[in-house]
């Protein structure tokens, strides 16, 4: 027997060394010497999405002729195999990336689901109990036009058509360009709600992107949510003067008290246990050697999985830049750039997903997620989610350096599966 009582039959269930290689595979198609390629709506992103085809296709030929594969308005792609109930429980991910990126971030999870649901076929001779769906959700990241969450945002109604029709790349682009020559039309990407029909449970694996299970010496981890982001821009203005006759003393510098912020964020974050605070990106006005910085502009990120506690860092910030402007003769102004609030997961999917991590590594974690994921929009909809961690090397994410142990991968598979198990029997049972 395994940790906890699972037995080495159901373990082997699910190929997870077949999974390895599905990765390695996509890997050794779309990435370079830089690292991974797979951004949405680029040529190599449509290469990778052929390729998962060619995996769905042999899957429906060996074992599930039943199976069926579509995209929705958003250009989110799912595959189903029909159950004997209606009821769906989801697993999903997204293939995309960003530019030099790494090997699992977000392409895991579509391939766990992928032998996941391949361990079901098998296991119910193509037809389990409920229904079993696998989503590729289109542009988790947001890479080319800054739109994170695209189509996993669109399936739940939390779209901006108006915003998104007229983002640009850096090259000119527009979104909407873009989407048509996928076969998206933005127009109509609400569509995509209509995919939240009989939906009982969602959830997804993941690899952490962070250090926390590494440092407790922990191959997997379930996650209790997503923070909540407020995202905004700050603006300094002081007065611009000539940096060779202008004195200290009579200066009106918007650097100098941008700066101060970025310095007090620190401390205003480090009050709560699970906060982060970020100043981003620094822009001076006129961004000369020889001019005192007359405009400073400025972005900052919080996150918290306490709407309250991310609320009064918020206002700790705002009451920080107020007195920093006034003590450099400046004046401060704030645009919100976008927020969402904080995104619990469902309770009695993280008991599940606990008990299946147990299972198989003999231990277990509880962790929030700072980076969003599309489960949070899933979670939006009053759809059940929860989401599995799997520890990253050196907490390193969105590089070529991104690495797991390949053991760790294994087991993150097997317990993934061993979810997908516990939810099938619950919801067959409810």
């Amino acid at each position: 027997m395994q940790a906890g009582g699972r037995s080495a039959r159901m373990v082997r269930m699910i190929d997870s060394h077949r999974a390895l290689q599905h990765l390695d595979e996509l890997r050794a198609l779309t990435a370079d010497d830089m690292g991974a390629q797979r951004v949405a709506w680029t040529p190599t992103w449509l290469k990778a999405r052929d390729w998962f085809q060619t995996k769905i296709d042999g899957l429906r030929a060996d074992w599930a002729p039943a199976l069926e594969d579509h995209y929705d308005a958003a250009g989110n792609h799912w595959v189903t195999l029909p159950g004997e109930s209606s009821r769906a429980l989801v697993l999903g991910s997204h293939l995309d990336s960003v530019p030099n990126g790494g090997w699992l971030d977000g392409c895991l999870g579509v391939i766990a689901g992928f032998e996941a649901l391949t361990a079901i076929a098998k296991q119910y001779n193509g037809r389990p109990p409920v229904t079993v769906k696998l989503v590729d959700w289109a542009d988790e990241e947001g890479a080319r036009f800054g739109r994170s969450l695209f189509g996993s945002s669109a399936f739940a109604g939390t779209h901006s058509i108006a915003a998104d029709r007229v983002r640009t790349d850096r090259d000119g682009v527009t979104y909407e360009a873009a989407l048509k020559s996928c076969g998206v039309d933005v127009e109509k990407i609400g569509d995509a709600a209509s995919e939240q029909k009989e939906l009982a449970a969602y959830f997804e694996l993941h690899i952490e992107q962070g250090p926390i299970l590494e440092r407790l010496g922990k191959p997997l981890g379930v996650v209790q949510g997503t923070k909540g982001v407020e995202r905004w821009a700050i603006t300094f203005h002081g007065q611009e003067a000539h940096s060779g006759s202008t004195p200290m003393e009579a200066r009106r510098d918007a650097l100098a008290a941008a700066a101060k912020l970025a310095l007090e964020i620190r401390p205003i974050a480090r009050k709560h246990p699970q906060s982060v605070a970020t100043m981003g990106s620094v822009k001076t006005f006129p961004g000369i050697v020889t001019a005192v910085v007359g405009r400073c502009e400025c972005t900052l990120d919080m996150r918290d999985l306490d709407a309250t506690v991310l609320a009064s860092m918020l206002g700790d910030a705002r009451e920080a830049s107020e007195r920093f402007a006034v003590e450099e003769g400046c004046t401060v102004e704030w645009a919100k750039i976008w927020s969402i609030e904080p995104i619990p997961f469902d309770p009695h999917l993280i008991a599940l997903c606990d008990e299946a991590i147990v299972e198989v590594a003999g231990t277990s974690e509880h962790l929030p997620s700072g980076p969003l994921h599309d489960a949070a929009e899933v979670a939006r909809v009053g759809i059940p989610t929860v989401m599995m961690f799997v520890q990253s090397l050196n907490g390193l994410s969105h590089n070529r350096a991104e690495d797991t142990k390949r053991e760790h991968l294994e087991q993150a598979i097997e317990a993934f599966h061993g979810l997908a198990e516990k939810v099938i029997a619950w919801m067959a049972a409810s």
